[in-house]
């Protein structure tokens, strides 16, 4: 599973929440802890005022109605009245809150009051029997079922110099006084909320422009079409971007507008001295002299030819239409059959596709030919993978080094060096094969056969 996003948008909204996930994180452990501290010093203040009461020789006991009456005052925290014991009120295996013990003991020598020991603790009020019976009668009181106090309580037991008695002090705080998580969730949820909305309509502003921007150049791509051009918008570095994409185009499109202008000159500039000479050889008494001079004229017609079309394939001006693929597959071979060249019609499925019908000749025939002029025979299949159609053509010649067959496809590169009648061509049709491959979405790739050959197979969307 992809958990970063690829899009800008998303990457942005996300680092935007993780960096605010930490942000709010590092404040609510400082508000708890400040709210902590506040709370504790309150406690001690609390419980401090009732043992240096006590430390002084003051005798007043709150009875039962009194801290009922002080209950329904405050609910900043509820006081017990000073009980004396024996012993610590802490066990053995509770832990101590010795920074709450060093704040008692100094408030109580700020008031002259001697302290050998103290001892603080904090313990659930259900965990307490003196704050679970308080809470009992004091729902007793109120008229109230009993339910399970949810607060905490913290006890701060003190013995005086000289005294084997500990006094013990008891302060409770309300369930709901410790709870800062709701409140903190919910502020946290605002802020992602206001913010994450910001960044949407900010990064939407952004990345619109940009989509059709992405768009169009796809297009461009694939097509050469220079209508529909975006006008620019959003940010002003998007616009500029735009205005410099547009600008790019317009060239593009001129030099190649130009390329062709050019090219159809130098087809028709050469193309009629050809003709001119294939008639002038007709003269020539020698016959074999005749023949060698006509399959040169043939040969530079069919460079000049593959030349043109690999300069023009990637602006067709054929459009693309329905075609029965394994239709035209079967006529190409049956062309090879007419002629009694050795082309081998294997596994064949009907698919349908929409592609130009004589560009994709053009590229089978080339690789046809391929095989024959290297392999002797070729056989022809078509087998649907998915949404993928795989057009096959196998010989059973010397294949390529694999070294080479990287750069078979690239124009002008043969395997055999010789440029004689025998191997023949300029080394275009492979990469004419390549280029058509291409303009219809597909890929050409070569690859030798275990059993020997090579196969030269066409890859097109469907």
């Amino acid at each position: 599973m992809r958990l970063w996003p690829r899009s800008m948008t998303g990457q942005l909204m996300l680092a935007v929440a993780l960096a605010l996930l930490v942000v709010q994180g590092l404040g609510a452990f400082f508000v708890y802890r400040a709210e902590y501290e506040r709370r504790e010093a309150d406690f001690v203040n609390a419980a401090a005022f009732r043992i240096a009461f006590a430390a002084r020789g003051g005798t007043r006991r709150f009875d039962h109605d009194d801290d009922e009456r002080r209950d329904r005052r405050s609910d900043r925290f509820r006081r017990f009245h000073l009980i004396r014991s024996d012993s610590s009120p802490a066990h053995a295996d509770e832990d101590r809150d010795t920074f709450a013990e060093a704040m008692l003991k100094r408030i109580l020598a700020d008031r002259e009051v001697e302290a050998e020991q103290v001892v603080i603790i904090h313990r659930w009020t259900r965990d307490d029997p003196p704050a679970l019976a308080r809470a009992v009668r004091r729902a007793a009181y109120f008229g109230k079922p009993v339910d399970m106090p949810e607060g905490s309580v913290m006890i701060a037991g003190v013995k005086l110099a000289g005294s084997p008695e500990w006094l013990v002090a008891r302060v409770e705080s309300p369930g709901h006084f410790n709870d800062l998580a709701g409140p903190l969730i919910l502020q946290t949820l605002l802020i992602y909320l206001v913010l994450i909305t910001v960044v949407a309509l900010v990064m939407r502003r952004i990345t619109r422009p940009l989509a059709r921007l992405t768009n169009r150049v796809e297009q461009f791509a694939r097509t050469r079409d220079t209508t529909g051009r975006i006008e620019p918008e959003g940010p002003d570095d998007v616009r500029r971007l735009i205005d410099a994409h547009n600008a790019m185009e317009a060239r593009i499109a001129s030099m190649l507008d130009e390329k062709d202008v050019m090219l159809g000159a130098i087809g028709h500039d050469l193309k009629t001295p050809l003709a001119a000479l294939r008639v002038r050889i007709e003269s020539v008494p020698d016959e074999g002299e005749r023949a060698k001079m006509a399959g040169t004229i043939e040969d530079i017609v069919r460079s000049l030819d593959d030349i043109l079309s690999l300069a023009r394939v990637g602006r067709p001006s054929d459009s693309a239409e329905r075609t029965e693929l394994s239709a035209l597959v079967a006529s190409v071979v049956e062309e090879y059959e007419d002629m009694a060249k050795p082309v081998e019609l294997g596994a064949s499925e009907r698919v349908v596709a929409s592609l130009r019908p004589t560009w994709l000749r053009r590229a089978l025939r080339n690789l046809i030919d391929n095989a024959l002029r290297y392999g002797g025979t070729a056989q022809v299949s078509l087998v649907r993978n998915g949404d993928m159609v795989r057009l096959r053509v196998e010989d059973e010649g010397p294949g390529i080094p694999e070294a080479d067959i990287g750069r078979m496809t690239d124009p002008f590169t043969r395997g055999d060096p010789s440029r004689n009648k025998g191997t023949g061509g300029a080394g275009l049709g492979l990469a004419l094969a390549r280029a058509i491959a291409e303009q219809h979405g597909g890929t050409l790739v070569l690859a030798n056969r275990p059993e020997g050959g090579l196969r030269a197979e066409i890859t097109l969307p469907v």
